[in-house]
């Protein structure tokens, strides 16, 4: 039972998120042989400003 935990900066409308997690699920599932019904996309939406690239905040 494959889990996937993506991590987004917020701002993606719901649409465009449930696309990405079929594109996904269909990716693990070809890659995989896991059934799509067992395949698990976990999305955290990070809100802005709250992470940093080479010490500096985004």
């Amino acid at each position: 039972m494959p889990f996937v935990h993506i991590e987004l900066v917020e701002g993606r409308t719901p649409e465009a998120l449930e696309s990405m997690m079929k594109d996904v699920t269909e990716a693990v599932h070809k890659n995989t042989g896991a059934p799509k019904e067992h395949i698990h996309i976990i999305i955290n939406e990070m809100k802005k400003g709250t992470y940093g690239v080479n010490g500096e905040w985004k």
